[in-house]
């Protein structure tokens, strides 16, 4: 399959997927004008610092991240079906050459295809760009703000492939 062709039918097959993106049941992205407190946030090569981070439900953070770290990061907000989910996607993203150690590749015609059935694939899951998720190169800084609601087992994580199982992962406990 030509990049020609995947660039257009990517972009046409997210627009479903973008749409819904915005309901977790953990809360939802909001303005950073909006935050009650800002939780400043490392990113390392395989740990968070701080490695938990207490909320209330209802309040709206604003997690200033950054990677300090030598490798491409992640800061991705869910419980741990959600990050098992998301692995899946990184995975394919980095088989066909969209993640690199360090960076992620937005150009399509430099990927490759050739190992992948195109055909059944989800396009919008490709597209990494879930409210919840916000990726790092290394040296780079970035935001997420979000309002949370009551939830449990709620964690952040890398899911860049071997990442979450190196420990890339924290803990958000959310009070009432």
């Amino acid at each position: 399959m030509s990049a020609r062709f995947v660039l257009p039918l990517l972009c046409a097959l997210s627009l479903p997927a973008l749409a819904d993106q915005s309901h977790h049941t953990f809360g939802k992205p909001a303005k950073a004008a909006d935050a009650d407190r800002t939780v400043e946030i490392t990113l390392g090569d395989m740990y968070y610092e701080p490695a938990s981070v207490q909320v209330k439900a209802g309040e709206t953070v604003r997690f200033v991240l950054k990677n300090e770290g030598a490798l491409l990061h992640e800061f991705s907000l869910g419980d741990a079906a959600m990050h098992a989910e998301h692995q899946k996607h990184m995975l394919m993203m980095q088989q066909m050459g969209m993640l690199t150690p360090t960076a992620m590749q937005h150009d399509m015609s430099k990927m490759d295809h050739s190992q992948h059935d195109m055909s059944g694939m989800q396009y919008g899951k490709m597209t990494h760009d879930d409210p919840n998720t916000v990726m790092l190169e290394p040296g780079q800084s970035a935001e997420l703000t979000w309002t949370f609601a009551q939830a449990t087992g709620l964690e952040f994580a890398c899911n860049i492939p071997g990442h979450y199982q190196a420990g890339m992962v924290g803990n958000v406990e959310v009070q009432p």
